[in-house]
């Protein structure tokens, strides 16, 4: 027997109006089309789906069964055919995101609170546990969108400039380095650093001052999330480099002091990284039209 979708819409059709007439109408066929095509299906069932001497016309026990069959499927039907709609008026897609950068959050937040206004159909997701391979997997499809400071040549993927910032020292008010304004590499030597439990390739303050300078910090300690940095910074246990949208609360802290790294200030700059063909999707430029200015805001406190 071959079922196909329009017998199982006709089937309901046919439930719901109470007779062909009405049916037909409800299909945008005629009624002489809607009684051959039922004709056909009972023939390939070699059952009557249909009680005829009823009014209004009534479902027989196998039209019954039919009917139960098209309330299970076409709902699923319908919404498939409403998401590909909304696919292809670009209202509609995946957004699955992956972080190179723990202190991204900070910004990343109410970029999503606002994006999830404007775009509520748009699936929407951070997956955290792909953040060290996580260019590998937009490559694979497996994520849409990558947060990095460090753009690479890779086949297919574009990186869109967000904006730029600045690495920040921060320390406890009564360390030493508190009576500098510029914190220069040499001044680690002495220094527990708190960094992510990143590799040090991912980490600014070693790529753009320290390995340059062929300097070691006196210790490291790694710490998964930036609240526990700042608590351990406040108690003078250590110091850190965070981007200047961390510690956009702290520059009038009495607990806390901020200085610029040198010599000279270094700015590095942060991307979103995507499949170049997903770069102009509707909901995406949307996306990145929001990273680009929902930052700065922070920025400036």
């Amino acid at each position: 027997m071959h079922i196909e979708f329009r017998h199982l819409r006709t089937i309901r059709a046919i439930h719901q109006a109470g007779g062909l007439a009405r049916a037909a109408d409800m299909l945008n066929m005629t009624q002489s089309a809607l009684s051959h095509q039922v004709k056909g299906l009972e023939d390939q069932a070699g059952v009557e789906l249909f009680v005829r001497r009823s009014k209004p016309l009534k479902l027989s026990a196998a039209g019954l069964r039919m009917l139960r069959l098209s309330e299970r499927i076409l709902p699923e039907i319908d919404a498939l055919e409403e998401e590909f709609r909304g696919l292809r008026s670009g209202k509609s897609g995946r957004l699955h995101i992956a972080i190179e950068c723990h202190a991204c959050f900070e910004w990343l937040f109410p970029v999503l609170e606002l994006f999830r206004r404007a775009w509520p159909e748009v699936d929407v997701d951070i997956r955290a546990g792909l953040a060290f391979e996580a260019l590998p997997a937009l490559q694979r499809e497996e994520v849409d969108l990558v947060i990095s400071s460090d753009p690479i040549d890779l086949a297919n993927v574009v990186f869109n400039p967000l904006f730029d910032y600045h690495p920040m020292f921060v320390a406890a008010a009564q360390n030493p380095l508190a009576a500098k304004t510029v914190i220069e590499a040499e001044d680690f030597r002495d220094q527990l650093l708190i960094t992510y439990p990143v590799t040090r390739d991912k980490l600014d303050v070693f790529t753009e001052l320290l390995t340059p300078a062929k300097i070691e910090p006196r210790g490291t300690r790694a710490v998964e999330l930036t609240a526990v940095i700042l608590m351990l910074v406040a108690s003078n246990r250590g110091v850190s480099v965070l981007p200047d949208w961390v510690l956009r609360d702290l520059r009038s802290h009495a607990d806390y002091i901020t200085r610029p790294l040198g010599p000279g200030e270094i700015t590095k700059r942060l991307y979103a990284a995507t499949r170049t063909e997903d770069a102009t999707k509707p909901f995406m430029a949307h996306f990145l039209k929001l990273g680009r200015s929902e930052p700065v805001k922070l920025q400036r406190g």
